[in-house]
């Protein structure tokens, strides 16, 4: 079951480059101008708008969940890139130079995934989407008082680790969905 993870894992991820790919070249990298917070906050709307498609069982808007996760799992591997970058690095950065940094946060969230999945018996696949949801949203709000306290913490872990946690979360869903197992 290990290797069909990693397998699955490495699918998702690479549908989400593709994705983040095409838009770095609609957009640009207008993300750069983003404090981390804000990214927080791009990836809590995402998250709220799937808790919110789950509860009320139907929705207005036409573009499913899966890209919602899409978006978290972009979202948090920009914040991770932002993590790294300082403010003397340039706002336009070009593709060529980010997919090195993009693929560098895939494979060590990859590695923590591995990691997880040997200590807890790959428990999530017996989990439901919307529980899972409800912990990328916990995980938010970690991350949400860790930023509100200076990014500082006693026990816990930092944000970087959150930000992990949430892409896999959201790529075991992105499984999960695509298995039809929600």
């Amino acid at each position: 079951m290990k290797d069909q993870t990693v397998e699955q894992y490495r699918e998702v991820i690479a549908s989400c480059k593709e994705i983040f790919a095409k838009k770095t070249k609609d957009y640009g990298t207008a993300w750069r101008i983003l404090r981390l917070p804000s990214i927080t906050d791009q990836i809590f709307i995402k998250a709220q708008r799937i808790r919110s498609i789950q509860e009320k069982g139907s929705q207005k808007v036409q573009e499913d969940i899966s890209a919602e996760f899409v978006g978290i799992i972009n979202y948090c591997i920009m914040a991770l890139i932002q993590m790294e970058l300082s403010e003397n690095d340039p706002m336009e950065i070009p593709y060529e130079t980010l997919e090195p940094k993009y693929d560098k946060a895939a494979n060590d969230t990859l590695e923590l995934l591995k990691n997880k999945n040997h200590d807890y018996g790959e428990a999530w696949r017996e989990m439901r989407v919307s529980s899972i949801t409800d912990i990328i949203l916990m995980k938010l709000l970690r991350v949400k008082q860790i930023e509100d306290n200076s990014g500082k913490t006693i026990i816990s872990e930092g944000i970087d680790a959150n930000y992990q946690d949430m892409i896999n979360y959201s790529v075991f869903c992105m499984i999960k969905l695509k298995e039809g197992k929600a």
